[in-house]
């Protein structure tokens, strides 16, 4: 019987390959990433999760969610704000600042203990280390668009406030005609063109 082939050096890492001839069968193990400096299982620095790797997201941490919490509200407020529907963009808006202000703020800073030994440990975003940057990021993002959707319902409000006339005119106004002269109550002006009803 011909001597049979020794296996490719390049199938050496195929997890699906049978395993050489004369090893015993193995049962089936996930592979460990290797770090760059080459070798190694497991835990180092450079893996994903370890301590020098990108953090993840953690649902379970209060200021996790409030920053998340608070970029989701802020866009959906500011939408609301810009199709005209400034009542639930107002509430947004408020709900965005008050989650994206208790996330920055988070955790009051403790202080050191000589008595036991406690080291000092930050307050707020910066307590979650390599984990704070995306989420200060987002609740710095909820806190500006935040602003922006309560800068929309208080123009729309102050809005129907200054031109009150107008409106309740123009909602009252029974034909076309007595529609068109709603427009007297307007400013002649830029705004005035804007609202004005349109023949």
């Amino acid at each position: 019987m011909p001597d049979r082939r020794q296996p490719d050096p390049s199938t050496d890492d195929n997890p699906f390959a049978a395993p050489p001839e004369g090893r015993p069968d193995q049962p089936w193990q996930p592979r460990q990433p290797q770090q760059p400096g080459g070798g190694g299982s497991g835990g180092g620095p450079s893996e994903p999760g370890g301590p020098g790797g990108p953090a993840r997201w953690d649902p379970m941490d209060p200021l996790q969610r409030r920053a998340r919490y608070a970029l989701l509200a802020g866009m959906w407020g500011f939408f609301f704000g810009i199709f005209g529907i400034p009542s639930v963009g107002l509430l947004l808006g408020a709900l965005a600042m008050y989650w994206g202000i208790s996330a920055l703020r988070g955790r009051p800073e403790t202080k050191a203990d000589p008595t036991t030994g406690t080291p000092a440990r930050p307050g707020g975003l910066d307590s979650l280390g390599p984990a704070a940057r995306p989420q200060r990021a987002a609740a710095v993002g909820g806190l500006v668009t935040a602003s922006m959707a309560l800068m929309l319902a208080a123009s729309s409000y102050a809005l129907q406030l200054t031109y009150k006339d107008f409106f309740v005119c123009r909602d009252d106004a029974l034909t076309r005609t007595a529609e068109l002269q709603c427009n007297n109550l307007l400013p002649d002006n830029v705004l005035g063109d804007i609202l004005k009803v349109q023949r």
